[in-house]
């Protein structure tokens, strides 16, 4: 450790690399679950159930009412834009919106094709923006 280093330099080197560690933990395990999401959905379930468990108990151990509880809760979703996403989800609305299945009611082969379609419209779109570029460099000569 170098002696010239502050302790808050380090501390805050310390805090990013663990949250990159748990960053690619997650990506790995998301990785390896998502070929599975009946057991995704189990484990996602039971984590969630304990999460709120948790979150219940600390409000009853400071005496936090079922109003009061209501209130910030609803207030809390509210300010932050996560009402809609905590009870329904983005893609929710939008695949019924748009008429399409779930993801979850996706075959692997549906989704490994909407990628490639997607890769395919992001190779155009850097090609044009190449194009644009030429076109822009010969006009300003």
């Amino acid at each position: 450790m170098n002696p010239t280093s502050k302790p808050s330099t380090i501390l805050s080197k310390m805090i990013r690399s663990i949250i990159r560690f748990f960053d690619k933990l997650e990506d790995k395990v998301r990785g390896k679950l998502s070929h599975k999401p009946i057991f995704y959905a189990l484990v996602g379930g039971a984590a969630t159930v304990l999460f709120w468990r948790g979150v219940w108990h600390l409000a009853d151990d400071y005496g936090v009412g079922s109003w009061e509880s209501l209130l910030i809760g609803a207030g809390a979703l509210l300010i932050t834009g996560l009402f809609v996403a905590a009870f329904i989800g983005e893609q929710v609305i939008l695949s019924g919106l748009k008429g399409e299945k779930k993801v979850a009611d996706k075959t692997e082969d549906e989704v490994r094709k909407e990628a490639n379609i997607l890769f395919d419209l992001r190779r155009e779109f850097d090609e044009i923006a190449e194009r644009l570029e030429r076109i822009e460099g010969k006009l300003n000569k």
